[in-house]
C-alpha cells in the first residue's frame, strides 16, 4: 500500500525531532472532546497543481472554464532531472497538465498565467504529518480554558497554508484528522490530499500513552482517556486489543495504522532505547491492517526496535536516527519503507521543555545526517516527512528549502530554486 501511495503520486502528471509524545500533547489531548466527527471518509478528489510562489492560489479554487490554462515563462522542476526545463510553456486542461510546449506557441483561445522569475514543481508529500496538532501554539496547548473548536478551526487554517506552501498529500501519521480529510474531500476547504492514520496504537506507558503517570486503567472503574475519546491514540495490550484498535481505525477509514514500537525524545514515561509492543502484538496489528489491503507504519529510533518491528512484517520504518548500518541493511531487505525526518538542533526543532530531553534531542540530530547517508549508500527506500508538532513557527518554515536538508546536493534543485 505505501509503495502504491507513493508510486501513484510519481506517475501523475506532474500533480501537484519527534514531539508525538509530550507534556503539550498531553496537555491538548485532556481537553478535547468528542466533538470530531467521525464518519466514514469519501474518495479523495485529484489535488491541483503545486506552483512555488505563483501568487495566484485564489484562482487555484475557482470553478474552471472549458479554455486550457497556459502557465507562461516559468522553469519548470518535474522531478526527475537535475536541472530546471526552460523555454518550455505549460498547458493545463481540467485540472491537469497535458503537455509542455514551446515559449509563446499557444496564445489563442486559452488563459495564460505570467509567470516569468517562477518555477513550477510537482505538488510534495509529506510523509510524517500531524495535520490536527502541528499549528497550535503553546500558548494555547497550556491554557487551562482550551476551547477545542479553536483547535480544529486552526487544523482547517494549517491544512490550507500546507497546499499552498506546495505540499499537495500529507500522511498523517496521528491524530483526529477523518473529519478534516473529508471536508477537503469534499471541496469545502482548500487543503492536501490527507491519508490518515488516525489514533496512534501505543501499549500502556508506551510513547502513545498521554495519561498522567499515576493513571491506571481500570475499566470498572472510569471510562477511556480523553485522548482515547477525541481519537488522538489508542491505549491497547495484548493480541485482542491491538487487534480491536487497528480494526477500529480501519473503520474510521484509516488509509494506514500507525503504532508505537519504541520510546521518544520527549516521551513523559518511556525511555528512549525501550522496546514497546511484544512480537505477538505487533503482528497482530500487521495482520489486521493487512487483511484490510494496508500495511502498519512503527515510531521507533533505535536498532533493536527497528529490528523487531521489521520481523513482524511493519513496513514503514518512522525515524530510525538510531539505526547501525546492520539494520539499515535489514530495512533493505525487507524491501520496507525508511519514512525520516531532519531533526536538527536548530530552530526548526520541535520545542523541548527539559535538559534531558534536549539532550535526547541532540542524540537524535546526530543520526539524522548519518541515517540519510546509509539510507543512500544502500539505496534504501526513503520518504521524507517533517513531524511539526505544537510549533506554528515551524510550520510557516516548512519550505522546499528546508525540505532538501540532509539530503545530497545534486537532488536538491528545487530547493536551490526556490532558496
Amino acid at each position: 500500500m505505501l509503495n502504491r501511495f507513493l508510486n501513484e503520486e510519481r506517475r501523475a502528471s506532474y500533480r501537484a525531532s519527534c514531539g508525538c509524545q509530550s507534556a503539550l500533547a498531553a496537555s491538548v489531548s485532556r481537553r478535547l472532546t468528542e466533538r470530531l466527527s467521525r464518519r466514514e471518509v469519501v474518495k479523495s478528489i485529484a489535488a491541483g497543481l503545486a506552483v512555488s510562489s505563483l501568487g495566484f492560489a485564489p484562482a487555484a479554487f475557482s470553478q474552471p472554464d472549458d479554455r486550457p490554462i497556459v502557465l507562461k515563462g516559468a522553469r519548470i522542476f518535474d522531478g526527475r532531472r537535475n536541472a530546471l526545463i526552460e523555454g518550455q510553456d505549460v498547458v493545463v486542461k481540467d485540472n491537469k497538465i497535458t503537455g509542455l510546449v514551446p515559449t509563446g506557441q499557444v496564445t489563442e483561445n486559452v488563459d495564460v498565467v505570467d509567470c516569468v522569475n517562477k518555477v513550477i514543481m510537482p505538488g510534495m508529500i509529506d510523509a510524517h504529518w500531524h495535520s490536527i496538532f502541528a499549528a497550535v501554539p503553546p500558548s494555547v496547548a497550556l491554557s487551562p480554558n482550551i476551547d477545542v473548536n479553536y483547535v480544529y478551526l486552526l487544523a482547517a487554517q494549517e491544512a490550507e497554508k500546507t497546499l499552498m506552501r506546495g505540499f499537495t498529500t500529507v500522511r498523517d501519521v496521528g491524530g483526529p484528522s477523518f473529519a478534516l480529510k473529508r471536508f477537503i474531500d469534499e471541496s469545502r476547504l482548500p487543503g492536501p490530499r490527507i491519508y490518515p492514520s488516525g489514533a496512534m496504537i501505543s501499549q500502556t506507558s508506551g510513547h502513545g500513552d498521554f495519561r498522567n503517570r499515576n493513571t491506571v486503567s481500570n475499566p470498572a472503574l472510569c471510562a477511556i482517556s480523553a485522548a482515547e475519546v477525541a481519537g488522538a491514540s489508542a491505549i491497547a495490550d495484548g493480541v485482542p486489543e491491538v487487534l480491536r484498535k487497528t480494526r477500529e481505525q480501519l473503520k474510521l477509514g484509516a488509509s494506514q495504522i500507525k503504532i508505537m514500537a519504541g520510546g521518544g525524545v520527549t516521551s513523559l514515561f518511556d525511555p528512549l532505547d525501550s522496546l514497546q509492543y511484544t512480537k505477538e502484538e505487533m503482528r497482530a496489528a500487521v495482520d489486521a491492517a493487512s487483511d484490510w489491503g494496508t500495511y502498519v507504519c512503527a515510531h521507533v529510533y533505535t536498532s533493536a526496535g527497528i529490528q523487531r518491528a521489521l520481523s513482524c512484517g511493519i513496513k514503514s520504518i518512522e525515524h530510525g536516527q538510531l539505526a547501525d548500518e546492520e539494520t539499515v541493511r535489514k530495512i533493505v531487505d525487507a524491501d520496507a519503507w525508511w519514512s525520516i525526518q531532519p531533526f536538527l538542533v536548530d530552530e526548526d526543532a520541535n520545542p523541548q521543555s527539559t535538559e534531558e530531553q534536549r539532550a535526547m534531542q541532540r542524540t537524535i540530530a546526530e543520526g539524522t545526517l548519518r541515517s540519510f547517508e546509509l539510507g543512500q549508500k544502500h539505496k534504501a527506500k526513503m520518504a521524507w516527512g517533517t513531524d511539526i508538532l505544537f510549533n506554528p513557527a515551524g510550520t510557516r518554515r516548512r519550505t522546499p528549502c528546508r525540505a532538501s536538508r540532509g539530503r545530497r546536493p545534486d537532488t536538491s534543485v528545487m530547493a536551490r530554486a526556490a532558496c
